[in-house]
């Protein structure tokens, strides 16, 4: 019973990040996040098969490439850049729409 506990405890710790977050890097995190997500979900309405693929890998890619960045100014910024690419994609599933 003890190792079970041990395990599980082991197991939720993981998952944590390795410092407890500020409120102001919490926030953040949730903003980025939500972006990520947004950006998936607008890329599953692209039409063509290929450039979903491509869309999606270059999203992850680029989180991914970022997911270590700590400097609070360079993260606005690409939350920012995020954000203006979730725009053109959106505006651009617009017009292949009407």
């Amino acid at each position: 019973m003890k190792t079970a506990v041990v395990v599980l405890l082991g197991m939720s710790a993981s998952r944590l990040p390795p410092a407890a977050l500020s409120l102001k890097q919490f926030l953040q995190r949730q903003k980025v996040l939500q972006i990520y997500r947004t950006l998936l979900r607008t890329i599953r309405q692209v039409p063509d098969e290929a450039d979903r693929r491509y869309l999606r890998d270059w999203a992850r890619g680029e989180f991914r490439r970022n997911k270590e960045a700590t400097n609070q100014d360079a993260i606005r910024m690409m939350v920012t850049q995020a954000r203006n690419h979730l725009e053109e994609l959106q505006k651009s599933l617009a017009l292949a729409r009407s």
